[in-house]
């Protein structure tokens, strides 16, 4: 396999890492957002198949490279066969674990590569280590903000609503320091939050909306859904339960 779209060589801890914050990117669309276009690329017919990430934050299924040994690590191979006989979630749990294996794999492959000392591969390696792993996306095992969290403490009503700064409740200003504190704890209390589409934390200042089914928080631009959009949506449901809904 070759680089990819945007194929290109990291020198640096820090180009690697942002080589790997791609590839995981795009990797955990096809595992969520992308859930249905992946499960019907993914044929037991066909020979066997792996799932790659790229830096430019897309993925695809294609057949493991022919040139040995291949110019990247290879993803696991024949991911589609071990699908048959197999609970769903537990495959794509199967699938995220060697994805994530996969990814370290070739971020060091670049390390080694580069020559990079012990500092730097320190470096890398605490930078990829502040990011949830593939696993613990799809999985749901990293802590996820709960409904109480809310702006207003209300559960469904609130979902819609985004998580931007205009949308905190108004406090009472009795004098700075106590606001201060105040913000600082909610940005503390907000900040394990991951989006269930790309991983990455809650920041205070983007759009999120939360699913009334399975309770995960996404970007509103990674479901594709604008604040006056959210304002007109009673009960909110993810592409990933949509889609099982649909099969169901």
């Amino acid at each position: 396999m070759d680089g990819g779209p945007g194929a290109y060589n990291p020198r640096t801890a820090e180009e690697v890492f942002r080589d790997f914050r791609g590839r995981r990117a795009g990797m955990i669309k096809a595992l969520t957002t992308g859930l249905s276009l992946f499960l019907f690329l993914i044929c037991a017919e066909k020979d066997n198949l792996c799932l790659y990430g790229f830096p430019t934050e897309t993925w695809e299924v294609n057949l493991p490279a022919e040139e040995v040994p291949p110019e990247l690590p290879e993803p696991a191979l024949g991911i589609n066969f071990a699908r048959d006989g197999m609970d769903e979630k537990d495959w794509l749990s199967l699938v995220a674990v060697h994805s994530d294996a996969w990814l370290l794999a070739v971020a060091f492959y670049f390390g080694a590569r580069f020559g990079f000392d012990k500092e730097a591969r320190k470096r890398l390696f605490n930078m990829i280590n502040n990011l949830p792993t593939i696993f613990e996306v799809v999985t749901g095992s990293v802590k996820k903000q709960s409904k109480e969290k809310t702006p207003n403490g209300n559960n469904k009503s609130s979902k819609p609503n985004s998580k931007t700064k205009t949308s905190k409740l108004a406090l009472p200003k009795d004098d700075d320091d106590d606001e201060s504190e105040e913000e600082e704890d909610e940005e503390d209390e907000h900040g394990n939050t991951l989006c269930g589409a790309c991983g990455d934390n809650y920041a205070n200042d983007e759009f999120w909306i939360c699913c009334d089914i399975c309770e995960k928080w996404f970007h509103g631009k990674c479901v594709r859904i604008t604040p006056a959009r959210a304002e007109h949506i009673k009960q909110y449901k993810c592409p990933a339960c949509s889609n099982k809904r649909a099969r169901a």
